[in-house]
């Protein structure tokens, strides 16, 4: 990322609009389980990560360019939706936000911890996402780290690995440690739908602070099914089912809509 593009982003918080009274969603407390990893040490392996996945699509020619139009309506985009970021996780205030554009026909966009996002070139143009529908992608991802799901799943596993080892220790002197590390591996692939569903109901409640139409989780969701005919995409291989998280998108649009229309309205 440019310095520009660096000071862009070290200065969003001069871009904080009015307060917004509404309460809009309450999803809980994160997991205390999330505590078994440092968080710092897991944002900076990502930051390390990240790095690394920049420089490799530099390589093979698939990281979009910063002026390119579309890296642009991204990064306006998290502009908008990162000073709203604070009130879930207070540790967003160390993050060093990214956001990239990587060119791969994958239907597919992540923030990792710390918040270092990447979109692929599938998502935004085989659904031909508008800008709401974009802030409703965004807004998911983004609250995947805020609510430190990654951190949580990691924990999971090591306490999966742990229970593993004892087991196997104690039937057959370890002889069936493996078999059971392999079936915990399998259940912690990636993020629960407990995590998925909350991640969408925090997105939805970002991207409307930031004046993104909240129907616009519906309108991305009826395009999702229908561009796999039903069948979840890579971006949500383990997700709920399309219909499931419309059901629950519209079940918070009554909170979530006050937001918006405050939002809109301090912009005039």
């Amino acid at each position: 990322m440019s310095n520009s593009s660096a000071i862009i982003f070290a200065t969003i918080g001069l871009f904080v609009v009015a307060a917004v009274c509404a309460e809009g969603v309450n999803v809980g407390s994160p997991s205390v389980v999330r505590n078994l990893v440092s968080a710092a040490d897991l944002e900076q392996q990502a930051g390390l990560q990240y790095t690394q996945l920049e420089q490799q699509a530099a390589r093979q020619g698939a990281l979009v360019s910063e002026s390119d139009p579309e890296t642009q309506r991204l990064r306006r985009i998290a502009v908008r939706i990162i000073p709203f970021t604070e009130r879930w996780n207070p540790r967003e205030k160390e993050w060093k936000w990214e956001i990239n554009l990587l060119r791969s026909n994958q239907i597919n966009a992540f923030c990792m911890p710390g918040g270092k996002i990447a979109f692929y070139t599938g998502i935004v143009d085989t659904l031909h996402l508008s800008d709401d529908e974009v802030a409703m992608v965004m807004g998911h991802e983004i609250a995947h780290a805020l609510r430190e799901h990654a951190r949580e799943r990691l924990a999971k596993e090591k306490l999966t690995h742990v229970s593993a080892y004892l087991l196997g220790a104690y039937f057959g002197g370890g002889k069936f440690t493996s078999v059971f590390s392999l079936g915990g591996n399998l259940l912690t692939l990636a993020f629960s739908r407990e995590n998925e569903t909350e991640a969408d109901v925090v997105g939805l409640d970002l991207a409307a602070r930031a004046g993104f139409d909240p129907h616009a989780g519906v309108s991305l969701w009826e395009k999702m099914t229908a561009s796999n005919k039903g069948a979840p995409p890579q971006w949500l291989s383990t997700h709920p089912a399309g219909a499931n998280r419309i059901q629950e998108i519209s079940k918070h649009l009554p909170e979530v809509i006050p937001l918006y229309e405050q939002a809109r309205s301090s912009k005039k």
